[in-house]
């Protein structure tokens, strides 16, 4: 289960992205899945990996995360009869040495978890390795960040009431059985500023209909859950377990930010929309000169150059996930030990690309103007590359901004 930093042994980058095999995984046929369901509804797939999995999670993975690894909030949150508990009911000082009030405390969840509550394992991309590399995947498979959850429910237990999640789940048993009902969105496609809390009545009404979805999941099965569709859960016989992928969609909504923010930027130039308004306006419909103003807006969209637009986006993308992690120690070795014949690659999930004589990810920027750029493309399209083909002062600077590791 351990697992170790990108630093350029072989096997530590992951499967190559386009055979998409995380999400493969989950969904078997992955064109018909973007044809027939992505966005549209929900997938069930019983025994979707009959091996279950074991590899990302399990019920010692779990223990060792909250007995062994010191977790501190806000990895950890507990629930139960539908409410949050306050932290301080689970958590505790380090002991000495360890001057940090907030770490988990397994005593007092040991007796939470007995007395009926659910913990909630949160962000296990970023703590446990299996599942980071797992999420990486994904995301690079689906084309939108992905997080985890592990939600461990004690028998005969549900930790949330119906509600909807305002990004798409994949939702994998990993121990124990659950009961899920699914029931049709109150607010299809809902924005992130958009929570289930804002409709409890519409929801807590629709979760009265009839189900679209009432199953019952075992170990190995997965289901798909489009934003906005209601579900519950509840354990049944002894305690679950259970992985949530949370898919956090880019939108049109998005593209429409991006749209309007340089829309705005090219009205900043004109001096019209920069004029005033009229002397003691009350900033009635009649003196607020709506209709130029939207005529301005108008013809600033229609000037606007898809390009750029995409462009704003992409750059948005580099902070919503992670680069594969890598060794500082590992790094500094390479970087020392560097010579003509040493061979790197790209750092895995870095999301680079050339920008005039630089390269840009979401990491670093690294001026590249001085390297052959030959080996610029080379190192781009992901192959291996000597030092010598880039030159080693690029290849420095590449090692020590994390930009690439040992190939």
């Amino acid at each position: 289960m351990h697992h170790q930093p990108d630093d350029g042994r072989p096997g530590t980058a992951g499967p190559a992205v386009g055979a998409r095999p995380a999400l493969a995984r989950l969904v078997g046929d992955v064109d018909d899945f973007a044809e027939s369901t992505w966005a549209r509804g929900p997938l069930l797939r019983p025994s979707a990996d009959p091996a279950g999995f074991d590899d990302l999670l399990t019920a010692g993975a779990v223990d060792e995360l909250l007995g062994e690894r010191g977790l501190r909030t806000p990895f950890l949150r507990v629930a139960k009869a539908g409410s949050t508990l306050a932290t301080g009911s689970f958590t505790a000082p380090g002991g000495v040495g360890a001057g940090i009030a907030d770490q988990v405390s397994d005593d007092k969840l040991t007796a939470l978890f007995a007395d009926g509550s659910t913990i909630v394992l949160q962000a296990l991309h970023r703590v446990w390795p299996p599942i980071i590399d797992f999420c990486q995947q994904l995301a690079a498979d689906l084309g939108h960040p992905v997080q985890a959850n592990a939600y461990v429910t004690p028998p005969q237990n549900h930790g949330f009431d119906d509600h909807y999640d305002v990004h798409d789940v994949f939702v994998l048993q990993v121990a124990g059985r659950k009961k899920w009902s699914i029931h049709a969105p109150v607010l299809p496609s809902p924005l992130r500023d958009q929570p289930w809390t804002d409709r409890r009545d519409d929801v807590r009404r629709a979760a009265g209909q009839e189900a679209v979805i009432e199953t019952v999941l075992e170990p190995g099965d997965t289901l798909y859950l489009p934003r906005g569709y209601l579900h519950s859960a509840t354990a049944l016989g002894g305690y679950t377990i259970h992985l949530t992928l949370g898919v956090h969609s880019w939108t049109r909504h998005a593209v429409a930010e991006e749209l309007t923010a340089l829309a705005l930027r090219r009205l900043a130039e004109d001096e019209q929309a920069r004029g005033s308004l009229p002397l003691g306006t009350g900033l009635d419909a009649d003196d607020i000169d709506a209709d130029l103003v939207a005529k301005l807006l108008r013809d600033a969209l229609d000037h606007l150059d898809p390009a750029d637009v995409a462009a704003r986006l992409r750059a948005r993308r580099r902070g919503t996930q992670r680069a594969a992690p890598i060794g500082p120690l590992a790094q500094h070795d390479l970087a020392t030990s560097l010579a003509d014949e040493t061979v790197v690659r790209l750092r895995a999930h870095v999301d680079a690309t050339l920008a005039g004589a630089a390269i840009t990810s979401r990491v670093a920027a690294v001026a590249v103007g001085d390297a052959p750029a030959d080996g610029v493309r080379r190192l781009l399209a992901g192959e291996p590359v000597a030092a010598s083909d880039l030159g080693l002062e690029t290849t420095r600077r590449m090692i020590e901004a994390g930009l690439v590791v040992r190939g």
